[in-house]
């Protein structure tokens, strides 16, 4: 089944399936790219590994990190008064692995060109996953490679390398696409904001010189994303969107839905 919504689906935002649409998106979008880049460019799906524990700050919370206590406590013995019987826990650290895209030049011995980022809930909140995504952002601004940082999550703290107020100062949105093209002060910026009544947008790809810049069209990867991944069926549209929507907007993709029913 094809998409509902005209742009990003905002039911795919639901942690019960974004980690399989993030993963699959990525997948995707090396895919997408395979064919506009060749044969010059390899396209590579990498990742970084961190520990992540069961912090507050962020809603993921795999069943892996608790685990039952069976082991008998010294403390069971009735004293004055008989204790209410209580559930332990312990809580394991959980290891991580975030995948990202790397575009290196055949013609330079594997040189990284450019990192595409797509932001989880992990690189948003404060935790280990936020600081392992700054440390690799970091890292690729000081080296001679463009960044390219996706963010298709409504909620959550500011994590994309231009500032929050550069960002916000051309009006509201919802989802963001930067790119940060390698050279000078790395000061420059090039955004795409969106709402979630837009199309995800067709973005300037920076490439090796003298190449030009590639067109990457994200509502195209995400629609292969969509279609593979048979959200349509495990998305359950009757009921109301989470994260929430404003009143008008649910309002709006109930009609988008309805239509999609007919």
């Amino acid at each position: 089944m094809s998409m509902i919504f005209p742009g990003m689906d905002p039911y795919l935002e639901n942690l019960q399936v974004w980690p399989d649409v993030h993963a699959s998106f990525i997948v995707y979008l090396r895919e997408h790219l395979r064919p506009l880049l060749q044969p010059r460019y390899v396209i590579a799906v990498e990742s970084r590994v961190f520990v992540e524990g069961p912090t507050a700050d962020h809603a993921i919370i795999p069943d892996a990190w608790v685990r039952p206590n069976n082991l008998e406590s010294p403390y069971d013995t009735v004293t004055l008064q008989e204790a209410d019987p209580a559930i332990e826990v312990r809580v394991a650290p959980l290891e991580v692995e975030e995948p990202y895209i790397t575009i290196r030049d055949r013609q330079s011995g594997q040189r990284v060109i450019t990192v595409i980022e797509v932001v989880s809930p992990t690189n948003k909140y404060a935790g280990p996953g936020r600081v392992s995504y700054l440390a690799k952002q970091t890292e690729v601004r000081k080296s001679t490679a463009h960044l390219v940082e996706i963010d298709l999550l409504r909620i959550g703290p500011h994590v994309m390398a231009v500032p929050e107020w550069a960002a916000r100062q051309h009006g509201p949105y919802e989802y963001l696409i930067c790119v940060n093209p390698a050279g000078g002060l790395r000061d420059r910026f090039r955004l795409y904001p969106r709402g979630v009544r837009q199309r995800l947008p067709r973005i300037r790809l920076p490439l090796a010189d003298p190449d030009p810049d590639t067109v990457l069209d994200l509502q195209a990867v995400l629609a292969r994303t969509y279609e593979a991944g048979g959200y349509a069926d495990r998305i359950d549209y009757a009921q109301p969107c989470i994260p929430a929507l404003s009143p008008a907007d649910q309002a709006w993709a109930d009609t988008l839905i309805g239509k999609g029913n007919a």
